[in-house]
């Protein structure tokens, strides 16, 4: 799996605003390990994601963290459509854009500004065909949008082998146990 596309909630899906939030913490600590685990275990070298609110702009961060320690990865972040994010607020453009700075490799899939939910389509099927499998923060008890991605991994899977990592809240709430510990021990040093 040398190249993993990461998604899932939206910020306002998980009732993130804030990098401050402990639940941003710990879902950047889990996305961090399991970024770590993907690289010891199958060789990882590209994390792909999004610019959405919310777990893909979380994904690219962590990424970006761990490449400190494992410089052979390369982050990128793919856009759907040209001028995304423009319409958000201010401070989460900036967000973006700053993002994109930092990461190895942008691009856009449509280079057209927004105009039809095929678009959103044609970026899911791009995703599928450039990466080799797939981490989605992502609870099927919970829907949220992350929900379309799903459907189209498990429709792609029927014909071809792509690897997909679903981390649900149950799994989430262990990483939430792992990273007290972590802050304890921490603390203790």
């Amino acid at each position: 799996m040398k190249r993993l596309w990461v998604t899932g909630y939206r910020s306002y899906e998980l009732q993130i605003f804030s990098d401050q939030d402990p639940k941003y913490q710990v879902i950047d600590y889990a996305i961090q390990k399991l970024i770590i685990q993907a690289i010891s275990d199958s060789g990882t070298e590209w994390v792909i994601t999004g610019g959405q609110l919310g777990i893909e702009q979380m994904a690219a961060k962590a990424a970006l963290t761990v490449k400190a320690d494992y410089p052979e990865l390369n982050v990128s972040i793919l856009l759907p459509f040209a001028h995304f994010g423009n319409q958000w607020k201010e401070e989460n453009q900036a967000k973006l854009a700053s993002l994109l700075t930092q990461v190895d490799f942008t691009g856009t899939i449509s280079n057209q500004d927004y105009q039809s939910p095929q678009q959103l389509r044609n970026y899911q099927d791009f995703m599928l065909r450039h990466t080799d499998g797939a981490l989605l923060i992502y609870d099927l008890e919970h829907e949220g949008k992350t929900q379309y991605e799903f459907d189209a991994i498990k429709k792609w899977q029927n014909s071809h082998d792509y690897d997909l990592r679903l981390v649900d809240f149950d799994e989430l709430q262990e990483f939430s146990y792992d990273y007290q510990e972590f802050l304890n021990n921490s603390s203790n040093l």
